[in-house]
């Protein structure tokens, strides 16, 4: 029986730039044939060469994190975690988007990595496997009950989480979504349906996360009805990770936030405890925190 995710060890086939901050890298494997799509927001690894062993030593299996954390220090590959943007089983490629500048300007691994990347250049991807059949984990987004409304928002680190999710709604879906992004030139050509409104926020210089705020509160406005605040418990994101995610939202509305988590933090405390909307009507994903690299 296979384990529910696999180290698949690819290499580039198409390294594209769709805007200044957005760089979609294609990979091709021989057995990425069997990389399974759940769909959505799913969640994969995308682990980075390492000279002399590439990513041959990247552990599989169950207990793969205990045996990286063995390794030698030379012998472990950076990894980094990313939505999967598009899955072609039949081709045996698996779409990847790269943020390029997330933490004001500093790149990241990945982010380095990826800025000279080239075809045919390998490494590898820890994702799941369609030989297992499921469930498989990593996947956090869930559809409103019928008749609900949806709010989507992140920064540039959700966009292509958003992005997908927006094309696999069902067509009778209503609601919004906000997308904050660095510059005018990111604002990237999205499908969605008819019933949800996609509002691009270029900051073109503004502080991160300003737009976002201002434009979450508003949209809170338009689509959650009035409540009573609540008590909610502090975070601190310093120390640990902020990242809740509901089982079954009510019908009402549905919130799927993921960004910087102090700006998630907030958006939280104004959505549950300002405007009182139930916890379980919200997913917010503190999905990295500014001037801290993500650890491996």
């Amino acid at each position: 029986m296979h384990d529910p995710w696999h180290v698949f060890q690819v290499r580039v086939r198409r390294v594209d730039r769709l805007s200044p901050a957005f760089l979609r890298v294609t990979f091709t494997g021989d057995d990425l044939e069997h990389f399974a799509d759940p769909g959505y927001d799913q969640r994969i690894k995308l682990v980075l060469p390492i000279p002399e062993y590439g990513t041959l030593l990247f552990p599989d299996g169950p207990d793969w994190y205990e045996r990286y954390r063995a390794l030698p220090d030379d012998q472990k590959n950076p990894f980094r975690t990313y939505t999967i943007r598009a899955v072609r089983p039949e081709k045996a490629e698996v779409d990847v988007d790269v943020v390029m500048h997330a933490d004001d300007g500093h790149l990241g691994p990945a982010a380095t990595w990826a800025s000279t990347v080239q075809e045919d250049d390998r490494c590898a991807l820890w994702g799941p496997d369609a030989r297992h059949g499921g469930p498989y984990g990593g996947l956090e987004f869930k559809l409103p009950a019928e008749g609900g409304n949806l709010l989507l928002a992140g920064d540039e680190t959700a966009v292509p989480a958003i992005m997908r999710i927006l094309e696999q709604l069902p067509a009778h879906l209503t609601g919004e979504a906000l997308m904050e992004v660095p510059e005018t030139a990111d604002v990237l050509k999205e499908t969605a349906p008819a019933g949800v409104r996609v509002t691009w926020l270029p900051r073109d210089g503004a502080e991160h996360g300003s737009l976002l705020t201002d434009g979450v509160r508003a949209a809170a406005g338009r689509l959650i009805p009035p409540a009573v605040p609540t008590q909610i418990e502090d975070v601190d994101i310093d120390e640990g990770i902020l990242w809740e995610i509901p089982e079954a939202p009510p019908a009402a509305c549905y919130v799927w936030l993921a960004g910087e988590a102090a700006v998630v933090k907030t958006l939280r405390r104004h959505l549950v405890g300002e405007r009182g909307l139930d916890r379980k009507a919200v997913a917010f994903m503190g999905y990295w925190r500014r001037g801290r690299a993500e650890s491996s």
